[in-house]
């Protein structure tokens, strides 16, 4: 499960841009007007083989009396509640305020490790001014420019050494687990408590009604599996509770730690861009999708291909990834909710499925042969030698002369072929390219 990173401090400090810089994109909005970030911002980075969510909070401002300020406060709150690692962004520019004092004095207060990050360190005099925030009294002070990147990559190796290990899961390895994911009010508790046969959940038609993650044991009519029902994910401009929040951030954690996610979306509303960010967030953790289209039973005047060109526009828009099945459920009719779990478990089969060397070689360097690489600046790329990578979800690697010359199409090329030749259906697969 990746851990929590939350980057707090006043306003305009360049938190969002040490979080731009920490996860590689421009996520945040950037601004040098206090209060751009009005909402926690979350995004995923790996940093000598650890793997952490980073949190770009609001700016923090105490005893004010604007409407903002205050829902920033307890957004702050509850990001400092749930981090595993803290960092208290001052800036250099305006030495210390008294509102960096009232954080410190909130910060000092947490058991957990909290990094000083004094920004906008970028020359000699302002080093030397720095060294004024080892007075609010914190073991781990760092320099950094943030808009450069000087002092970043320090910041990071230190954190990183900082980080807890991993916790032991109570999940027993070799059984599949399986996400029921989704935005609010989708029939996810519904789903859960159909299969479990009991009301292991509250089940309202009230958004947000389940605020933590239920992890339940399945081991029944020959399936033997981990069910974990998340709490709704909503579009962060719909965030408005503490309690929500700490959903997000709990239902992000069981979509790590998922094997196979099932996504479920409303059948009235069709796929909405936050399902399509649930769906991305799930690929880029390499997670087996599968895609439930709850309450079939609702939509009206039903003809006979009217479930296929519902699919075919869910998939225009899952595109390029768009090998995953979908299923049309109704969970209040338990129509095809059995059918659902067989096709999560064949999904987790696919995933941790080992391809022969031998066959993997056979057939995609015959395809290779027949489509070869195209050249890039007068480099023939030949590609020797594929093999599957040992990790928990399909990955290989192809060994060629010029890896980092093979151009992203080609990558997709390779892609369509292995799932051509072998069953990936709802699993992302990954590639790399390595010299030989």
């Amino acid at each position: 499960m990746a851990q929590v990173i939350a980057i707090v401090g006043r306003p305009n400090v360049g938190k969002s841009t040490l979080f731009n810089r920490l996860i590689g994109v421009k996520k945040a909005i950037i601004d040098n007007v206090s209060g751009v970030t009005r909402d926690r911002i979350y995004g995923s980075t790996e940093w000598n083989g650890r793997q952490f969510t980073v949190i770009d909070t609001g700016g923090f401002v105490q005893n004010s009396d604007d409407i903002f300020e205050a829902a920033i406060r307890e957004q702050v709150s509850i990001a400092i509640d749930e981090a595993d690692v803290i960092i208290f962004m001052v800036d250099v520019m305006t030495g210390i305020t008294d509102l960096d004092e009232q954080m410190a004095n909130i910060l000092r207060r947490q058991t957990k490790k909290v990094f000083v990050v004094v920004n906008k360190v970028d020359n000699n005099s302002r080093q030397l001014q720095a060294n004024e925030f080892w007075s609010l009294g914190f073991e781990n002070t760092l320099f950094v420019s943030s808009i450069s990147g000087s002092g970043t990559g320090e910041l990071l190796d230190t954190i990183t050494e900082s980080l807890p290990e991993k916790t032991t899961s109570d999940f027993e390895e070799d059984i599949p687990k399986l996400a029921i994911v989704g935005q609010p009010n989708v029939g996810k508790s519904s789903l859960t408590n159909a299969l479990l046969g009991e009301d292991r959940n509250i089940v309202t038609d009230i958004a947000g009604t389940t605020r933590d993650s239920v992890h339940s044991h399945y081991n029944k009519f020959g399936k033997n599996f981990y069910l974990i029902d998340t709490a709704g994910i909503r579009k962060k401009s719909k965030v408005h509770e503490n309690l929500e929040f700490y959903s997000v951030l709990r239902a992000i954690r069981s979509i790590e730690e998922a094997d196979v996610i099932m996504l479920l979306i409303d059948a009235v509303n069709g796929i909405e861009s936050q399902d399509l960010s649930i769906f991305s967030l799930a690929v880029k953790r390499n997670k087996g999708v599968v895609i439930l289209v709850n309450k079939w039973d609702l939509i009206k005047n039903k003809e006979t291909n009217t479930a296929k060109e519902f699919e075919t526009r869910i998939k225009e828009k899952l595109a390029p990834f768009n090998d995953v099945p979908v299923i049309f459920t109704s969970v209040i009719e338990k129509q095809r909710i059995s059918k659902a779990i067989d096709i999560a478990l064949d999904v987790y089969n696919r995933r941790t499925q080992k391809i022969k060397t031998s066959e993997l070689n056979d057939l995609m360097l015959k395809e290779i042969e027949r489509t070869p690489p195209p050249s890039s600046r007068g480099r023939f790329i030949k590609i020797k030698y594929i093999s599957q990578l040992p990790l928990a979800y399909p990955a290989f690697a192809f060994f060629c002369n010029h890896p980092d010359h093979v151009k992203p199409h080609y990558k997709q090329f390779l892609k369509n072929k292995l799932r051509k030749h072998f069953n990936f259906k709802g699993v992302p697969i990954s590639i790399f390219f390595r010299a030989k």
